[in-house]
């Protein structure tokens, strides 16, 4: 019988947990994550290099791709839709595949992790490219589905990023790049909805933000390409435009207004003199980078 994944063997630490009470319980849970937070430090410059590879690939107008299945694929998807309202990063250049499709989100599909065809038919569907990257997500780290999916991008010649809480695990190290996020075994064993599950929460979190301020998305460490499309985002925007500025509330509130919602180019507009129509063009002109447009 082949050994079990480290993230599925049991915790020697707490073999009689069903005998705790509820604050010995609560404080098993929680301390747990800590592991997480330092299985992700390790993997800081594994990180750092997904970042730096995937960097000239979306300049060129490719897309994030996110491939998981369970537990790890709704983490795909959920960093994938948040990239929109955080960094007015298209929808259409954030796709994520869940093994089992839509009804995998709210109840486990029998066997669909375990279809590599299935994967690779999936990735084919998106009609990847050479400039897409593509986020490999398995706390295992050699689930079928996604593996399927890894080769195929590879096939295409897609940048593949492999995420995995076991170290040796294949999808880490047949990624271009590999990022292994060593949680070992959870509290409950097998669980890797836990402390693996949080760590690929945090570590898919690291990449795409950073790869979004690498994309000019952030000026200082302000959101300043969030779009005032409802009253809270509005109020978020206002505020911003106030701290970037340094002018009233109402003048950054008329501005962001002006630029039709737009953080930048109401910063631009306030602190340079110039309308919205300006200050949109010289955004344009420095790919998008606020602090370029200032002169900074």
């Amino acid at each position: 019988m082949p050994a079990l994944p480290h993230t599925e063997q049991p915790d020697t630490r707490h073999p009689e947990l069903d005998r705790y009470d509820s604050e010995a319980l609560v404080h098993a849970f929680v301390d747990d994550q800590f592991e997480a937070v330092r299985a992700v430090q390790a993997a800081a410059p594994a990180l750092a290099r997904a970042v730096d590879a995937a960097l000239p690939r979306i300049q060129a107008g490719g897309r994030l791709l996110y491939v998981g299945a369970g537990t790890s694929g709704r983490l795909g998807l959920l960093d994938s839709v948040e990239l929109y309202p955080t960094f007015s990063w298209p929808p259409e250049r954030a796709k994520s595949l869940l093994a089992g499709g839509p009804p995998a989100l709210y109840r486990a599909v029998e066997g669909a992790e375990d279809d590599a065809d299935m994967g690779a038919s999936d990735l084919h569907s998106l009609k990847p490219t050479p400039q897409d990257v593509v986020l490999c997500i398995a706390a295992s780290g050699a689930t079928p589905y996604v593996m399927g999916a890894l080769h195929a991008a590879r096939a295409i010649g897609s940048l593949t990023l492999g995420f995995a809480n076991n170290e040796g695990a294949p999808v880490a190290e047949q990624a271009d790049v590999g990022v292994t996020l060593n949680t070992g075994p959870e509290v409950i064993s097998g669980s890797t909805r836990l402390k693996a599950g949080t760590a690929q929460k945090i570590a898919l979190n690291t990449f795409s933000s950073s790869l979004m301020v690498k994309l000019h998305k952030v000026y200082g460490n302000l959101m300043v390409d969030v779009k005032a499309t409802n009253a809270k985002l509005r109020r978020r925007s206002v505020a911003l435009t106030v701290t970037a500025t340094g002018r009233s509330e109402a003048e950054a509130a008329a501005a962001v207004d002006a630029a039709g919602g737009s953080v930048k180019c109401a910063i631009l507009m306030l602190r340079h003199g110039v309308d919205a129509h300006g200050a949109a063009q010289a955004l344009a002109r420095v790919d998008g980078s606020l602090r370029k447009a200032l002169g900074e």
